[in-house]
């Protein structure tokens, strides 16, 4: 019997298959027990807290102690309770920030991606324009208009975060219209609107949740600088980035006082970036195509 060439045999790395599904495993469920226990705490915040955030319960940088688990501040206040109020300052600032990015940018990316060359060229470089506004920067101005506010900060950084999602949306659009299935749905007569929502949108879904998690993270880290900048949510609601500024000025003398907003901040930016890389690996079907 001859032996003939029947074409190429893809050869499957299964060691390597394994490695990125434990990886990708690993980074999803680190990332999601993490924020699980964040958003456990603002849940808790809602019905209870040690002391009241907003009023003086002791004496001034108290240390860890069975009456203030983590202390109290220069000013007087229960720490643990500060934190876990801030909990849900920090989630309410990243659900308005990613909402309002995602309500802008994704529409628009898709926009992007179904037009013309021309007319898709020339709404890219206007978004490729309002990128060059760091999100940081738009809060900044922000505030130097209508005034400090957590809604006014959540806004301009959902505002600033906005080409990010246009950017994603547009290169999954361009991928999904090049697809048969759309040449037969507009064969079908089919309008841009039903194409838009019924075939675009599902299919660049995974990398839309993608963005969110990470622009999460870095609304956090966003609305934490503002705060220490004093720019961000104002007295005396509870601000992890307030407590961290008031904190730097006793780091000499009462250093574990900074660490408990630092960590805090840390912690939930790492929870949203293992999750957002797990999820990019486990949604990214070009992963697969390597391995």
């Amino acid at each position: 019997m001859s032996n003939r060439n029947i074409g190429p045999r893809r050869t499957v790395n299964w060691n390597g298959e394994k490695h990125r599904q434990h990886h990708v495993g690993a980074s999803m469920i680190i990332g999601g027990v993490m924020l699980l226990f964040v958003v456990g705490v603002a849940i808790v915040s809602l019905f209870w807290t040690p002391y009241n955030p907003t009023q003086v319960v002791s004496g001034k940088l108290e240390g860890f102690s069975a009456a203030h688990l983590l202390g109290t501040d220069r000013l007087g206040y229960d720490v643990l309770s500060v934190i876990m109020v801030g909990a849900r300052t920090t989630f309410q600032v990243g659900c308005i920030a990613v909402a309002v990015a995602a309500i802008i940018g994704v529409p628009y990316g898709i926009l992007c991606g179904m037009t013309g060359e021309k007319t898709g060229r020339w709404l890219t470089r206007w978004n490729d324009v309002m990128q060059a506004f760091p999100p940081l920067l738009l809060a900044i101005i922000f505030t130097a208009a209508r005034g400090q506010s957590t809604l006014t900060a959540a806004l301009a950084l959902g505002l600033g975060s906005s080409p990010a999602f246009a950017r994603v949306a547009r290169s999954g659009t361009k991928q999904v219209m090049s697809r048969e299935y759309i040449q037969a749905s507009r064969a079908a007569g089919r309008s841009s609107r039903y194409i838009a929502w019924r075939h675009v949108l599902p299919n660049i879904m995974g990398m839309i949740i993608v963005q969110l998690s990470v622009n999460f993270g870095v609304a956090v880290l966003a609305e934490a600088g503002l705060s220490y900048l004093g720019l961000g949510t104002p007295a005396p609601q509870p601000s992890w980035g307030r407590l961290l500024r008031d904190s730097a000025a006793v780091i000499y003398t009462d250093w574990p006082l900074v660490l408990v907003p630092g960590i805090a901040i840390a912690w939930t930016v790492l929870a949203f970036n293992l999750l957002g890389d797990g999820l990019r690996d486990y949604l990214d079907p070009r992963l697969e195509e390597q391995s």
